[in-house]
C-alpha cells in the first residue's frame, strides 16, 4: 500500500486519538464500590455488561446509553431497594463522562500535522469516522483540539460493513481507496477489510468487553503500536 492509492484516510476517535475507555472503567469501578452492599465487583460488573448488551439494540453506544444501563443495573441488583440518593450519584458518574478531557494520545498531533502537510500533494482527505451518540462524539472532537487537522467528522450509530460501504459511496471513492485507522479490530478493522479497504490497527492498552474479538492477518492490514508509526 502507498499513499498514492489512498483517497480517504479515516481515523477512529475514542482510544485511537484520545483515551476514552479508561474513564468508563473508572466510573464502573466507582459504581461497583457504591453498590457494594448488593454484590462484589465481579457480580456487579457482569450484571452491568449484561444490561448493556440487552440495551444495545435500542440505546446504541455512548455515554447516555451507559448511564441508563448503570441506573437499570442498580435497580435490578438491589431488587428496587436502591435509594434515590444512590441513583443521583450514579447519574453524576455518568454525567462526568460527558466532559472528561480528550487530550490527544502521545504521537497523535505530530502525526496529524505531518499527514496534513502531505494531504494536498498526495491528494487524499482525512476524516474522523466514529460511532456513538452524535452530540457526545462531536463535543469530544471539539475538546480534543484536533478539528483543524481533519476535513470532516462523521458519527454513525454503528460501524459495520454497511456503514463503511455507505462512507465510500458518500465520498465518491472505491473501497480500495479507503484507509481505516483504529484501535478496535471488531469495529475499525474487520468490517473495513471485508469491503476491500485497507486498515491500520493501533491496539489500545484497555478495551471495552463489547469490542473484544479475534484478530487475524491480512494482506491489506498493518498493525502498529503507536500512531506515529503510521508515517
Amino acid at each position: 500500500m502507498t499513499l498514492q492509492h489512498i483517497k480517504l484516510m479515516a481515523f477512529d476517535a475514542d482510544d485511537t486519538l484520545w483515551d476514552c475507555q479508561s474513564h468508563f472503567d473508572r466510573v464502573e469501578q466507582s459504581f461497583c464500590q457504591l453498590l457494594a452492599e448488593y454484590g462484589d465487583a465481579h457480580t456487579l460488573s457482569t450484571a452491568l455488561f449484561e444490561t448493556e448488551k440487552r440495551n444495545m439494540p435500542t440505546l446504541g453506544y455512548g455515554t447516555k446509553a451507559f448511564t441508563l444501563s448503570l441506573i437499570e443495573t442498580a435497580i435490578a441488583v438491589s431488587n428496587g431497594r436502591v435509594s434515590a440518593c444512590i441513583i443521583e450519584e450514579v447519574m453524576q458518574m455518568g454525567r462526568s463522562l460527558l466532559t472528561f478531557p480528550t487530550t490527544p494520545l502521545p504521537g497523535v498531533e505530530d502525526t496529524l500535522i505531518a499527514l496534513n502537510a502531505r494531504a494536498d500533494r498526495d491528494n487524499f482527505e482525512m476524516i474522523v469516522f466514529t460511532k456513538g451518540e452524535l452530540q457526545d462524539q462531536l463535543n469530544k472532537f471539539k475538546r480534543s483540539g484536533l478539528a483543524n487537522y481533519f476535513d470532516d467528522c462523521c458519527v454513525v450509530a454503528d460501524k459495520t460493513e454497511t456503514e463503511y460501504r455507505h462512507l465510500c459511496v458518500e465520498r465518491g471513492i472505491k473501497p480500495s481507496q479507503l484507509l481505516m485507522i483504529g484501535n478496535s479490530f471488531k469495529s475499525d478493522i474487520a468490517p473495513a477489510l471485508a469491503i476491500g479497504a485497507h486498515a491500520v490497527h493501533v491496539p489500545f492498552s484497555v478495551a471495552w468487553k463489547m469490542e473484544l474479538s479475534e484478530t487475524f492477518d491480512h494482506e491489506r492490514l498493518t498493525t502498529i503500536e503507536n500512531l506515529n508509526e503510521l508515517l
